[in-house]
C-alpha cells in the first residue's frame, strides 16, 4: 500500500527528531503522550492533518457536484480548469479573534485621535490599508512591500533599528509582530531577546505625547520556536519604562474581546492577546540613541 502524505510526513519528522523523543514515543507514559503531541505539531507544519482529512472527506461531494453542474449546463467542464476548494464549507464564517479584534481596536483609536500621520511597524497589510482613508500611513517591514495605494508609503526597515530619529513619531502601531522577532520566521536574525529589543526601539522613536498601539500574545510565558513567543501581560509594561499604559484590552483563550480591562486578567491564558495603548510621559528621560 502506498504511504499516505501524513505517514510520509510523520516519517520525515521522526528521522529528524532527537533520539530521546523518538524513544519517548514508544513509552506508554506521559512522556509518550508529549512525544506524540510534539510529532503531531511538526507534522501539521508540513501537512495539516485536519485540513487534509477535511479535504479527503469532501472530495466525493466535490465530484458529485461537478457532475451535477455539467448536467445542468449541458456541457463538459475541462479538467485542466478545475480548482477544487475542499475546506471552505463551514457552518460559520471563520475568523481569527486576535487579528480581527486588534485591527478594529487600533483603527478606532487612531481614528478617534485625529492624527494626520501614522507609522505602522510590520502589522498585517489589510489593517494598514484600512487606515489610509482617514490617515496617511508610513509602513515599515523587514520584507519590502510593493503596493501602490494612495495615502500609503512603504519602506523596508528592521524593528530593531528603525529608520526614525529619537522621539520623532506621534502615532505608532505594531500589532502581533514583536513576538516573532529573533525566531527566524521572516528571515530575521536569531535573537533570544528579540521581543524586548523591539520594545526598546518602539519606545525610542515615540515622541512626547505620542501614542503607541501594541498587540502581543499573552498568558503563561513560552517560546514556540520559529513561530512566536507568549509573554506575561503584567511584565510587558515594565519594558516601556518611559511610557505610561493609557489603556488595555485583549482577547482571552475563548476568543472573547475584553475591553478596558487589566493585564492581570489574561495572565493565566495559554494563547491570549493583549492590546496595549502606551503614551510617552513628557518628563521622561530620553532613551539612548541607537548605534550607527
Amino acid at each position: 500500500m502506498t504511504p499516505s502524505i501524513i505517514e510520509l510526513s510523520k516519517r520525515a519528522v521522526m528521522d529528524r527528531l532527537p533520539a530521546r523523543l523518538q524513544t519517548g514515543l514508544r513509552k506508554p507514559r506521559v512522556q509518550a503522550r508529549l512525544a506524540r503531541a510534539t510529532i503531531a505539531h511538526h507534522i501539521d507544519a508540513i501537512a495539516p492533518r485536519q485540513s487534509v482529512w477535511t479535504a479527503v472527506r469532501s472530495y466525493p461531494r466535490y465530484m458529485r457536484e461537478r457532475r451535477a453542474f455539467e448536467r445542468m449546463g449541458g456541457q463538459r467542464l475541462a479538467w485542466s480548469d478545475d480548482n477544487p476548494q475542499l475546506t471552505d464549507r463551514v457552518a460559520r464564517s471563520p475568523f481569527d479573534p486576535h487579528y480581527t479584534y486588534q485591527d478594529a481596536w487600533a483603527a478606532r483609536k487612531i481614528y478617534a485621535s485625529g492624527v494626520d500621520q501614522h507609522v505602522d511597524i510590520g502589522s498585517r497589510i489589510s489593517y494598514v490599508v484600512g487606515l489610509t482613508p482617514f490617515v496617511s500611513v508610513t509602513y515599515v517591514d523587514l520584507r519590502p512591500l510593493d503596493v501602490a495605494i494612495g495615502g500609503l508609503v512603504a519602506q523596508a526597515g528592521n524593528i530593531l533599528s528603525l529608520p526614525f530619529a529619537d522621539r520623532s513619531l506621534g502615532s505608532v502601531s505594531c500589532l502581533h509582530v514583536a513576538e516573532h522577532i529573533g525566531l527566524g520566521r521572516y528571515g530575521d536574525e536569531l535573537d533570544v531577546d528579540g521581543t524586548r529589543k523591539a520594545a526598546r526601539e518602539l519606545q525610542r522613536v515615540l515622541a512626547p505625547s505620542g501614542t503607541l498601539y501594541l498587540s502581543i500574545p499573552v498568558g503563561r510565558p513560552m517560546v514556540a520556536f520559529n513561530a512566536h513567543r507568549v509573554h506575561d501581560p503584567t511584565e510587558i509594561p515594565t519594558w516601556f519604562d518611559e511610557l505610561e499604559l493609557a489603556s488595555f484590552s485583549g482577547v482571552d483563550d475563548g476568543g472573547a474581546f475584553l475591553v478596558d480591562t487589566t493585564p492581570a486578567v489574561l495572565q493565566t491564558c495559554s494563547w491570549g492577546c493583549g492590546f496595549f495603548e502606551f503614551t510617552r510621559r513628557l518628563s521622561s528621560a530620553p532613551t539612548a540613541s541607537k548605534a550607527g
